[in-house]
């Protein structure tokens, strides 16, 4: 039995309290890599805070704050940029807190990505918690945090807001919370495309949840279990530390179906109201898409990407970097399904893989699009709560060095498309 298998005495105090080491451990590698930007970016003769806040998406979620959809931008090729592919909550936000306090539009989007960068540690926090301990819900955090690019957290865009809702109503799912996670599905689709990861997690969960319970009524003496809403039993699958979170509550029908039909009402509605916009019907808002040159290819575009780095010596080393990353990624998410994750946190990380990397253009921002899919670092999470706590900082505390310096130098240099 492994240490993460060793039941321990569930904790009275609230979960914000739970959380607290990991919210403090959060800031402290934030505080670091922005300390290590301003620094970078002085020796420069740039500014930190416009790199944060007034450059590439940051300005047209100002934009649509400002002024509202309908700015678009063509190149001399052809293409046209639309702010109709900027997905509206971000942005209401910003014009929320510059109608109410003294803020730019800049300034608005900066402390929602701040506020929202601590609420997406939370919840990251909560559902690790729930599934493997609060030691790996610790470590959870701290490695989302330090991510390659983590100093996407601090900035203008919305990555931190959609990970804060996401994880937020994978939490609600685990715990039986059905409303509440439509409601924040609903939320995460007004924020990213991305969102529809969560929708399917909702759908996935509700659908396993019915099935399972009529599959029950059906068997003469089936007696009715507290249930994680759609974990999948893999009684064969080897076992990496197993989940030993209790089970969510039994949810009536009633609020199951009301969390699924709530779910994919947001995404659902701007999509409908971009294609009413641009007189193009239901599908419009893949044209505006399609002006940016983003589509969905099953990843033939990033493939093609990755076999041109073997043109040369130098970039095949990039391109070698690439396939690792990938393979990474693939070999992590397998481990969470031999290692019998909830099937919610599943669905979830594997739409979120999928729409990164099968997207035909932007291959330098598939890093960012990746981060949302925090579920992908449990098994890390997991590796590092085993060794001695001394051995665990310093790696997470090299890990935070590195992190703040990558992002330092990346801003400064290409930054984030």
């Amino acid at each position: 039995m492994t240490d993460l298998e060793t039941r321990v005495a569930p904790s009275h105090a609230p979960l914000w309290r739970r959380a607290v080491p990991a919210l403090l451990g959060y800031a402290a590698v934030r505080a670091l890599g922005l300390t290590v930007l301003a620094i970078w970016s002085a020796a420069r003769g740039k500014s930190a805070y416009t790199l944060l806040t007034a450059r590439w998406d940051s300005l047209w979620y100002t934009r649509v704050a400002e002024l509202g959809y309908g700015y678009e931008v063509r190149l001399p090729n052809g293409d046209v940029h639309s702010n109709l592919a900027f997905f509206p909550l971000l942005p209401w936000l910003e014009r929320l807190l510059h109608a109410i306090a003294p803020l730019s539009y800049a300034d608005a989007g900066f402390l929602v990505s701040l506020l929202a960068s601590l609420a997406a540690a939370a919840g990251i926090f909560a559902v690790a918690e729930r599934v493997y301990g609060p030691r790996v819900g610790f470590f959870a955090v701290l490695l989302w945090a330090v991510l390659p690019v983590g100093i996407v957290q601090s900035m203008a865009y919305s990555e931190s807001l959609f990970t804060a809702l996401a994880a937020w109503s994978l939490y609600a799912l685990l715990t039986g919370r059905w409303v509440s996670a439509g409601v924040l599905a609903a939320l995460a689709g007004l924020t990213r495309p991305v969102g529809a990861a969560v929708v399917a997690a909702v759908w996935v969960a509700g659908v396993i949840s019915f099935v399972r319970e009529r599959g029950a009524e059906r068997t003469p003496g089936a007696h009715h279990e507290e249930h994680t809403p759609g974990a999948l039993p893999t009684p064969h699958a080897p076992a990496p530390p197993a989940p030993h979170a209790p089970y969510a509550p039994y949810a009536p029908a009633w609020r199951r179906v009301l969390g699924m039909l709530l779910a994919p009402a947001g995404a659902a509605g701007y999509v409908l109201w971009v294609g009413h916009r641009t007189g193009k019907g239901p599908l419009g808002y893949l044209d505006v898409q399609a002006g940016w040159r983003n589509g969905f290819d099953g990843g033939y575009a990033f493939a093609r990407f990755v076999g041109d780095k073997f043109t040369s010596f130098p970039s095949a080393l990039a391109g070698l970097g690439l396939i690792a990353g990938v393979a990474l990624l693939i070999w992590l998410y397998v481990t969470g399904v031999r290692g019998r994750q909830p099937v919610e946190l599943l669905v979830y990380t594997g739409v979120v893989l999928a729409l990164a990397l099968c997207a035909s253009s932007y291959f330098g921002s598939k890093p960012r699009l990746l981060m949302p899919a925090f579920p992908v670092l449990l098994p890390l999470a997991c590796a590092l709560a085993r060794p001695r706590t001394s051995r665990s900082a310093l790696v997470t505390a090299g890990l935070a060095v590195a992190a703040a310096v990558y992002g330092a130098f990346w801003l400064n240099g290409s930054g984030p498309p």
